[in-house]
């Protein structure tokens, strides 16, 4: 029997995280390369790459991040992220498609057809872009793993996060088409579908401690997530532990679903 740790050991892979200057994009490039992969910090902001960057290599005393600043607006953009990656640390094993949009909260009727184009173009045109991308080395080797980071607000109707739940459910459909497609070549597709987590993304969720206090006293495990809550369901999609796991949406959300309704 392999040693218990092997399950989870990413050593030699290549992975690539959007949105990882902060938040869950943060917390999962560092348990990424605390179990082994080399870990490519993606997002906006060259600087805030790498300062995280700077973090991880010096907690894990080897060069096992690196950055590369990408508008995951542009298509280009990604596709020269794959490309430099490829080029500076080798083909990608592990995509984590983390980074998204949430440029209105409020009723769809006072929404701009440009808000909910860009909710659309960022959170579902993207992943889909990048996936494109990576997929032709992952089918090549016969080995892969693409995690898309979904949310609970794709399993229910909400009045005030409407475009952004409509985008996130159709990653869910997005990871079961791509798992389809090309579980043949052992290439592994699944979603992340976290609860309200403490992040500057999700402010207007949990900052007001009215609201928090509310929310959190209903919740079983009675308080918000913090990001390193998701990072663990990335290491397990992305290791031989999750190898015959595929198409599924892991929910993360400290019993919100069964418990709170809408958001």
């Amino acid at each position: 029997m392999a040693e218990p740790d092997s399950l989870l050991d990413l050593t030699g892979k290549t992975a690539i995280v959007t949105g990882a200057s902060r938040g869950i994009g943060e917390a999962i490039a560092r348990r990424l390369a605390q179990y082994g992969a080399n870990v490519v910090v993606s997002s906006r902001k060259i600087d805030g790459c790498e300062a995280v960057v700077r973090s991880i290599n010096m907690l894990e005393g080897r060069e096992a991040a690196f950055a590369i600043p990408c508008n995951i607006t542009h298509k280009e953009e990604l596709q020269r992220l794959v490309d430099e990656t490829k080029a500076k640390v080798g083909a990608v094993d592990i995509l984590v498609a983390n980074a998204a949009v949430n440029p209105y909260f409020g009723p769809a009727s006072e929404m701009t057809d440009e808000q909910f184009d860009k909710v659309i173009d960022c959170n579902v045109k993207s992943p889909h872009w990048l996936s494109q991308m990576v997929l032709p080395d992952m089918r090549a080797k016969k080995d892969g793993s693409i995690i898309i980071i979904s949310s609970i607000g794709g399993f229910i109707g909400s009045a005030s996060l409407g475009a952004y739940s409509i985008s996130k459910a159709a990653d869910l459909q997005l990871a079961r088409n791509l798992a389809v497609e090309v579980g043949p070549d052992n290439v592994r597709v699944n979603c992340i579908c976290p609860g309200v987590v403490k992040t500057q993304f999700a402010e207007a969720l949990w900052k007001d401690p009215k609201i928090e206090k509310v929310m959190t006293e209903r919740l079983p495990l009675r308080r918000f997530g913090e990001p390193d809550d998701i990072a663990g369901a990335a290491v397990f999609l992305a290791s031989p532990a999750a190898r015959w796991m595929t198409g599924q949406a892991m929910i993360i959300d400290g019993g919100a679903m069964i418990s709170l309704g809408e958001l």
